[in-house]
């Protein structure tokens, strides 16, 4: 569905590159790579936990950083199968669904499940519906709503805005919880390798490992509980 079914608010904690990337003021951070969104999620976020081959019925991932919605609409695109899946996003600013209609139509691949996604956005859904599988978006800082949240995932993507910019959503206190709420032998994957981040992992009871970033990064992080 094009961005101009979707008349969009104001947003000025939005600039955009090149006229289709968004990039947040507040972070001064753009919400995905300039090499190319689609392809940097498929490596760091699809790869990095071995995705979509542990794919079975029931299986569950949880996300800091919801931004535009690209990661879900990857792992809809790589969701082949009959499993049922479960997906849990935590975001403290959410998107208007103009600006997210803006940004997604950069990604032709996307057009499939676009539509759905950006109808029931717009309505005000936070508990997204496509086959075989269901998505809930938890709005509000996740130093608040993730200690609180009563589930357990099997892969974590981390896509907050960079460490040095937004350290909140970094700290060790939340990569406690984010392993709290992992389940035995689930994994995480991140496209950052700040050495902290990584230690705060550790600490928290990761087994941790620097992998080859995408594009200009040299590496990134993954690792399993």
């Amino acid at each position: 569905m094009p961005a101009a079914d979707y008349p969009e608010p104001a947003t000025p904690d939005l600039d955009w590159r090149d006229g289709t990337i968004p990039v947040s003021r507040r972070f001064d951070d753009p919400y995905y790579s300039l090499a190319g969104g689609l392809d940097e999620t498929r490596h760091v976020f699809l790869s990095g936990n071995g995705l979509p081959d542990r794919f079975r019925d029931g299986f569950h991932i949880a996300e800091l950083g919801f931004g535009t919605g690209l990661n879900l609409m990857a792992v809809l695109l790589a969701h082949r199968g009959a499993e049922q899946l479960h997906y849990t996003s935590f975001e403290a600013f959410p998107l208007s669904a103009g600006a997210i209609a803006r940004a997604l139509a950069d990604f032709p691949e996307v057009a499939a499940f676009a539509p759905s996604f950006l109808e029931q956005w717009s309505q005000g859904a936070r508990i997204l519906r496509f086959p075989n599988l269901t998505a809930e978006i938890v709005t509000g800082d996740a130093r608040a709503t993730l200690p609180v949240w009563p589930g357990k995932a099997d892969a974590w993507f981390l896509d907050g805005f960079s460490p040095a910019k937004n350290p909140e959503l970094w700290s060790p206190d939340l990569m406690a919880e984010v392993a709290r709420h992992t389940s035995p032998g689930g994994t995480f994957a991140t496209y950052t390798a700040a050495g902290h981040v990584r230690r705060s992992l550790e600490a928290a009871g990761f087994t941790v490992t620097r992998r080859p970033g995408y594009g200009r990064k040299r590496h990134m992080t993954a690792g399993w509980l």
